[in-house]
């Protein structure tokens, strides 16, 4: 059976271009358009915001994924890229998200490609299962690097 979870956001215009912003898990925090929409530097945007929200859905999904694949977590960091077309009359849209994980996995003793395999099979799992990545129409493409410890 279907289940629905609720999350919410306040917003509130502090003047100029500026706002602020209360996530209902409890951080606040400033925010701006990006400079090139005449916001502010040094701050969170709102372009910022989306492409975090995938970036950190997909990687707790990957946590939760090697757990699951029984894989051993060393680090994993990931720089993602979200790109913006804008249109002749200005409207804009995220074409892409490009993830680009740095991901270092312990082999325990198992052939590297087994658990090179296993942490394939795991960024899929994550990318599946991702909420975020999900709901977003954006092309989601990931350009992993994989490091296998012995």
């Amino acid at each position: 059976m279907s289940r629905t979870a609720t999350y919410n956001t306040t917003v509130r215009w502090t003047g100029e271009h500026w706002g602020h912003l209360v996530m209902g898990n409890g951080p606040e925090m400033k925010f701006s358009a990006p400079p090139d929409a005449h916001g502010h530097p040094g701050v969170f945007t709102p372009e910022d915001a989306f492409v975090a929200a995938a970036n950190t859905c997909v990687m707790m999904m990957f946590v939760w994924a090697t757990e699951r694949f029984k894989l051993k977590l060393l680090s994993y960091e990931c720089r993602t890229e979200g790109i913006k077309l804008i249109e002749l009359d200005r409207t804009e849209i995220f074409t892409r998200l490009l993830f680009r994980p740095v991901i270092r996995i312990a082999a325990g003793g198992e052939p590297k490609t087994t658990i090179e395999a296993r942490t394939r099979r795991a960024l899929q799992a994550a990318q599946k299962y991702s909420l975020v990545a999900n709901s977003v129409k954006s092309e989601i493409v990931v350009e992993p690097e994989l490091i296998i410890e012995t």
